[in-house]
């Protein structure tokens, strides 16, 4: 990242491109982290809060917010001289969740958020259901920490969400992009050792064209 492109153009120096997904629960802090790391302005389908989603959506840690992802959000980071990464985040509620499968369509990878507060974890065992009956893609586990985070051990975690031993686990703040960059490196490191050494990868657009 010694250079990162300003004004929405690919470096000419890029020539793959690694599709990764960003999910988990409602309220977790998806957007904000695509929009932390973005170079460029970061697509968002956002639509504020009505008296419909009353006993649907569950607020619990969350009663403050007042918009919510009804489709994806997009973003991409150049990651290094050679290889962009295209971001997809999905929408956190439920009733929202049949796009998953196509968001995940090609997809490398998955960064899975996770929130810690109390009230809270709970809402990440169903993404994770989610997750493993939609994709065998490999994922990385970011807790994203809030100023009330209750802190828990990588094992107590890898013991409440059954993961798997070589799954990682990390800290995070998704508002801060170098947090944020360290967990897409992790991923993409974890993603290129569970393909053999070497993560699937795309054509990218040719450096003339924009991504807006």
């Amino acid at each position: 990242m010694d250079s990162v492109p300003s004004d929405g153009y690919l470096p000419g120096s890029v020539t793959k491109s690694v599709k990764i997904l960003v999910v988990g629960s409602f309220g977790v802090g998806k957007t904000t982290l695509i929009g932390a790391i973005s170079e460029i302005t970061p697509l968002r389908t956002e639509e504020i809060l009505t008296q419909v989603s009353e006993g649907v959506d569950d607020l619990t840690g969350v009663a403050g917010k007042r918009t919510t992802t009804v489709a994806m959000d997009f973003g991409r980071i150049t990651l290094n001289e050679s290889l962009a990464l295209y971001l997809f985040g999905t929408p956190g509620q439920r009733r929202f969740w049949d796009l998953w499968e196509g968001l995940a369509s090609g997809a490398a990878g998955v960064l899975v958020l996770v929130d810690t507060r109390p009230g809270r974890l709970e809402a990440s065992f169903e993404v994770f259901d989610q997750l493993e009956l939609g994709t065998q893609m490999p994922f990385v586990v970011a807790v994203n920490h809030f100023p009330d985070t209750v802190r828990h051990s990588v094992d107590e975690l890898r013991t409440a969400l059954d993961l798997l031993p070589e799954t990682p686990i990390l800290d995070c703040d998704a508002r801060d992009r170098a947090s944020v960059l360290h967990a897409l490196t992790t991923l993409v490191e974890y993603a290129v050792e569970s393909a053999g050494g070497s993560a699937p990868a795309q054509n990218v657009p040719a450096p003339q064209e924009v991504v807006s």
